[in-house]
């Protein structure tokens, strides 16, 4: 931890992600309950999912990108952008033109933006923090990114039910603005050893990038690189997961509603987050663990809490079950994040990681698509017990598959064990700056 610390550069990232989270939970409870408080509709709600999930899918395109672009530009840039781009809904409005499309339309645009932000940050952090403190740093962000939604998903449920929707965007603009000067501060070393260059070079280095067509070479080998890897199987199972996931998401202001109003559906966030972040605590206690087997049994663990939150009447009960379903999704979260770090060649960990998230976010966005459809006819209810029913099916389905439950712990699994294709050629990659 003193390491850490002391590290001005993880410090400053570590806190620049502390603030854009708080923004981002703010912005993204007062998105989703705007939309449904304008329509009254829990398609709409999905189909708000849908339009923010949606870019995620294409987050592979943007990986070679990544890989080839200077990190920190990236970061600063990213948040600029979402800084000018959310204040448009309260400026809509402030002078009458606020309608649930434009939100539908300002949603999806502030994702893709982010969609730059996440493979970055995970290129970055193995380049400033030693390897042995990979999963305590994984830890960290991770807490810091559970503990802002446990407290700002509360607090934006207040905010809701007492100054409206449209206030949480010109606050989440100024942490954007906040995070754009702290990212500024990041230093990341040259992956050649070679001095930096100005910022002013990201644009020429972009078009040459394009122009030799290597863009399309690395995209390539990126998935090549994953290709027959058992990352591959467990990613299949988790797009299954994310169809209930994304039916969940698309239900909670309905399910909300039904239990109270805007501050039970931030008190419903806060709990989910909770969770995780309680989940972020333990992992330093099991990280020694076979991953394999951890992964069998933390599902079925999240699959009878959220069972119970869904029958034990009562708001406090669905509010402590939920608490414990999500507990696991913590520590799985942290202990895949670090397997992909300590794992992949850092050539192309950009991609991998965008790949990666493109591939497990694949079904997210049609399952909050489906998930508002079949809440207005089933019920928010039904769309929990899904959740519960496919996460008992992904344990069952890491159980019978044998590279999976074989799987050591993280500080013992390396390429050879997970089947990537270290073979693949690196010679595009000797000439790349990710400075």
């Amino acid at each position: 931890m003193s390491k850490l610390r002391s590290n001005r550069s993880f410090v400053l990232l570590f806190l620049g992600r502390f603030v854009t989270n708080a923004g981002d939970s703010l912005y993204f409870i007062g998105a989703m309950w705007l939309v449904y408080s304008l329509t009254g509709s829990s398609f709409y709600s999905g189909l708000a999912g849908f339009l923010v999930h949606l870019p995620s899918v294409f987050r592979f395109l943007i990986g070679p990108l990544v890989d080839r672009w200077k990190l920190r530009p990236i970061l600063v840039r990213t948040q600029f952008l979402q800084c000018i781009c959310v204040l448009i809904v309260p400026l809509a409005a402030a002078t009458g033109h606020l309608s649930v499309w434009l939100v539908l339309l300002v949603m999806p645009l502030l994702t893709l933006i982010n969609q730059f932000v996440y493979p970055a940050q995970t290129a970055i952090l193995p380049r400033i923090v030693e390897g042995e403190q990979l999963v305590r740093a994984n830890s960290l962000f991770s807490t810091v990114y559970q503990g802002t939604e446990v407290v700002l998903n509360a607090a934006s449920g207040i905010v809701l039910a007492v100054i409206g929707a449209t206030t949480l965007f010109v606050v989440d603009s100024a942490t954007f603005a906040i995070t754009t000067v702290l990212f500024l501060g990041v230093s990341v070393p040259s992956t050649d050893s070679e001095s930096d260059e100005d910022d002013t070079n990201d644009a020429d280095d972009a078009n040459n990038a394009n122009d030799d067509g290597t863009y399309v070479v690395e995209l390539r080998e990126g998935i090549e690189y994953l290709r027959g890897s058992v990352l591959i199987s467990m990613l299949l199972g988790a797009m299954v997961v994310n169809v209930g996931g994304g039916a969940m998401t698309a239900v909670l202001p309905a399910f909300a509603d039904s239990m109270g109003g805007p501050e039970t559906y931030g008190l419903l966030m806060a709990t989910i987050a909770g969770g995780s972040l309680a989940g972020t605590g333990v992992v330093s206690l099991i990280e020694d663990r076979p991953y394999g087997r951890l992964s069998m049994v933390i599902f079925p663990v999240s699959a009878l809490g959220l069972a119970a939150a869904s029958v034990v009447p009562g708001l406090p009960a669905t509010l402590a079950f939920l608490f414990v379903a999500f507990v696991p999704m913590g520590v799985f979260n942290v202990l895949f994040s670090s397997l992909l770090q300590s794992s992949v060649d850092p050539a192309f960990l950009g991609r991998v990681s965008s790949v990666v998230s493109s591939i497990s976010m694949g079904m997210l966005p049609l399952g909050t698509l489906l998930g508002g459809v079949a809440g207005d006819v089933y019920g928010p209810v039904s769309m929990l017990y899904l959740l519960s029913g496919l996460l008992v099916l992904l344990a069952l389905y890491f159980l019978s598959h044998p590279r999976i439950r074989s799987l050591p712990s993280v500080s013992e699994t390396d390429e050879a064990t997970l089947g990537l294709r270290s073979s693949v050629n690196r010679a595009s990659i000797s000439n790349v700056n990710t400075d």
